[in-house]
C-alpha cells in the first residue's frame, strides 16, 4: 500500500473526512477479503495520478467497526468519495478503474 493513502480510524474520520477541504475516497476493506486485495492496485494506482486533487483514505472494516455501520457499510470493498463532508458516490464490489476514475473526476 502506498505510502500516501492514510489508515484511518473511527476517531480521525470525522476530521480527515468529513472536515476535509479536499475530496476524499474512503476504501472500506479488510485483509481477508479477496475482491479487496484485487482492488488495492488500482486504488494505488489512482492515488498517484490523483493523489495532488483527491485524498486518498482506507478504513479495516474489522478493526473499526464504528464507520462502516454510520455508512451503511453491507459489502466489502465499498468505496465511498466524499465532497465538503457529504457522500457524493458509492461504489461497491470489484470494479474496473474505469468506473472508480469517472467518480474520481465527478468530484474535481
Amino acid at each position: 500500500m502506498t505510502e500516501n493513502i492514510i489508515e484511518l480510524e473511527d476517531d480521525a474520520f470525522e476530521k480527515k473526512v468529513l472536515k476535509s477541504d479536499k475530496p476524499v475516497m474512503v476504501d472500506f476493506w479488510a485483509p481477508w477479503c479477496g475482491p479487496c486485495k484485487a482492488i488495492a492496485p488500482t486504488v494505488e494506482a489512482l492515488e498517484k495520478e490523483y493523489g495532488d486533487k483527491i485524498t486518498f483514505a482506507r478504513v479495516n472494516v474489522d478493526e473499526n467497526p464504528i464507520s462502516p455501520s454510520n455508512f451503511g457499510i453491507q459489502a466489502i470493498p465499498t468505496l465511498i468519495f466524499f465532497k465538503k463532508g457529504e457522500i457524493a458516490n458509492r461504489i461497491t464490489g470489484m470494479v474496473a478503474k474505469e468506473k472508480i476514475e469517472e467518480a474520481i473526476k465527478a468530484l474535481l
